[in-house]
């Protein structure tokens, strides 16, 4: 059985074959995919770092051979923090440690999950790209003695109001050209959430998160694309380390200090989370509670993340538990 080391790359990639002690390198260009698939046996396992065309590296090879891991390059720090960093090593180590079964494997999204997940990067680059745009109207007009709300240039009276102010000429032109770009990116982003509404209802467990009050459909879609497949989380807790919402620990002998939350993963993930975690306070008796107890003893900062954690813990046991809420606000489940 060989063990086979790829470092992966958008037009090329490096390969390692190990066997029995024995070490083989070749370079190939991506056209040569076909080829190195067919070159495969059946009994190889190979290994591949996580990039944007893991997917159809993997597509490509899998009907050749025994196993294909997928490596998390996050956790597979060998490779990022090796003194001899070239292509061929980094080739060489993965084939080595996929041998000695050590590789932190990660596991592909289904097709849809990962197109859901794409559009949702979309909407936020767009949505971020558009407040970027609304700050630079309302800077315009406070240099000019103008001062507006920031959520009226949310709204089209308010970017027609815009257009309307007394201005220089120049200043005017400026300004209408932002208000375009952003009309154009209000249509844009509300597409986007049409589909992600739409195409999210396909996803395993839409249903079921989305009876917990506070999680709407759109927001439901987001939360599922970015945890995929549930049962890669053998616990509530991995999946609250996932979206980075836990506290950092510090341990030394018999001291232990906790720091702040170690914000790893997905940022449009813990935002989308807070947000619904916003809202949920509002009808859960249990949620609102446990915040209010927290909001007294650190602020509301803390109170609101650490509401979120537990949340995140019900949506967990939800769609582990295939539960359909009937009355989320009394913890009412559905037969």
């Amino acid at each position: 059985m060989r063990s086979v080391g790829v470092d992966l790359h958008k037009n090329m990639f490096y390969v390692n074959y190990l066997s029995d002690g024995s070490s083989e390198y070749r370079r190939y260009e991506m056209f040569e995919l076909d080829c190195f698939a067919a070159s495969l046996m059946k009994t190889d396992r190979v290994a591949v770092e996580a990039t944007g065309n893991t997917r159809y590296f993997v597509g490509k090879v899998s009907p050749f051979v025994a196993e294909v891991k997928v490596v998390n390059p996050k956790q597979f720090r060998v490779i990022s923090d090796s003194v001899a960093k070239t292509d061929r090593a980094d080739a060489e180590m993965l084939a080595l440690f996929l041998s000695k079964e050590l590789l932190p494997e990660v596991k592909l999204r289904d097709e849809i999950s990962s197109q859901v997940k794409s559009l949702c990067q979309t909407r936020d680059r767009l949505v971020k790209l558009r407040t970027s745009l609304m700050n630079k109207i309302h800077n315009i007009l406070n240099s000019h003695g103008i001062v507006i709300k920031r959520e009226r240039l949310g709204t089209q009276k308010g970017l027609k109001e815009v257009l309307l102010s007394s201005v220089p000429e120049l200043t005017k032109f400026e300004l209408e050209v932002i208000v375009t770009q952003i009309s154009y990116l209000n249509e844009g982003i509300s597409k986007l959430d049409q589909q992600i509404e739409h195409q999210g209802q396909k996803l395993k467990g839409f249903n079921n998160i989305t009876s917990i009050k506070g999680i709407g459909a759109k927001s439901g879609a987001i939360l599922l694309s970015v945890m995929g497949n549930i049962d890669n989380f053998p616990s509530e807790k991995k999946l609250q380390s996932y979206f980075g919402i836990v506290p950092r620990v510090h341990q030394s002998n018999k001291t232990l200090r906790t720091g702040r939350i170690t914000k790893e993963g997905s940022k449009l993930g813990r935002t989308t989370l807070v947000q619904c975690t916003l809202i949920a306070i509002r009808y859960s008796a249990y949620l609102n509670s446990f915040y209010q107890r927290l909001k007294m003893k650190k602020g509301s900062g803390k109170a609101i993340i650490a509401t979120a954690r537990k949340l995140l813990g019900i949506i967990y046991l939800t769609l582990k538990n295939d539960w359909v809420f009937e009355d989320f606000t009394n913890f009412i489940i559905a037969n």
